[in-house]
């Protein structure tokens, strides 16, 4: 996880999140809200015995959406880790290899570098695990295509990393129009057992059925969301592991008050909830708990 330093509402990334609003905040007040928002999840992550790893971010890298490091890096079983082309030419400044060093001084190894950041000279890109949502376990990478998610770089990730690509398009309204969604991890979280996604958001019929079957087919319960609770953040959420092997689906508390009694009892049957009040950084960064967790699954030195 990265602490912010520049946090603030991203111009660069506004053009196609539609998730990002305005608050009517002094920079000041954005940045102190941000970081004790920031710290109190880390507290409360920690308190399961969720292993936290937090770089602190500089201000002068003037880096809005550092906090969402999933974007830029992910963690890989087999020690490769993958640096991703980002839309943004502000969030490029993200990559940093202090962060890298600071994960390989917590016993975890590197082993490989595989980088796709050249894609970026083409205006090409994929945006981590916000674009792609990763069944590690049955080798499945979900991805809903958009300015930020190429198809081609979809595939050769796939290919590099051994997963089956299951690609589609997911929309949300936007002005009575029907707008691409900028990332897959706003609809869509896969847990161990279970899935919770706004399949509302899939308007290709066929494109629907093949990711209902996929899921299907791994003995995945389906845990569906409307598009006003994905609006509240509903969809970006991931499991993790704490103490005692516990496990725990993070979410906002905002995502977590649009849950129906009903779906909460669903999750619960897999996971334990834990939430926290993200409310300045879901509102301007338009990305929730789950963009703000790079997962690490690096082997041990």
């Amino acid at each position: 996880m990265v602490r912010p330093a520049a946090f603030r509402l991203n111009e660069q990334t506004k053009v196609n999140n539609f998730f990002q609003e305005e608050l009517d905040l002094k920079e000041e007040q954005i940045q102190a809200r941000a970081q004790a928002e920031f710290d109190a999840f880390v507290e409360k992550l920690r308190g399961v015995g969720v292993k936290v790893i937090v770089h602190q971010d500089k201000k002068e890298n003037d880096t809005p959406d550092s906090i969402y490091p999933n974007n830029w890096v992910s963690f890989h079983e087999s020690g490769d880790i993958a640096l991703y082309p980002m839309f943004a030419v502000n969030r490029r400044r993200e990559r940093n290899e202090e962060v890298l060093r600071l994960v390989e001084s917590e016993g975890f190894s590197i082993d490989n570098v595989i980088d796709y950041t050249e894609a970026e000279e083409d205006g090409v890109f994929l945006e981590g695990t916000g674009s792609l949502i990763l069944d590690r376990e049955n080798r499945k990478a979900y991805c809903a295509l958009s300015d930020r998610a190429h198809e081609e770089l979809v595939i050769e990730f796939c290919e590099d990393f051994e997963y089956t690509p299951i690609i589609f398009t997911a929309y949300q309204n936007v002005n009575g129009e029907r707008a691409v969604i900028y990332h897959t991890n706003i609809l869509m979280c896969l847990g161990e057992t279970f899935c919770v996604i706004c399949l509302d958001t899939i308007d290709d019929k066929k494109e629907k059925k093949n990711v209902v079957e996929h899921l299907k087919e791994d003995n995945k319960e389906i845990i569906a969301i409307t598009e006003e609770q994905m609006h509240q953040f509903a969809g970006n959420m991931l499991q993790v592991v704490g103490r005692d092997d516990k496990t725990y689906l993070i979410m906002s508390q905002a995502a977590r008050d649009s849950l129906t009694e009903e779906q909460v009892k669903k999750i619960e049957k897999h996971t334990n909830i834990l939430s926290s009040d993200l409310h300045t950084i879901e509102t301007l960064g338009g990305g929730s708990a789950r963009c703000m967790l790079a997962e690490v699954f690096l082997p041990k030195k």
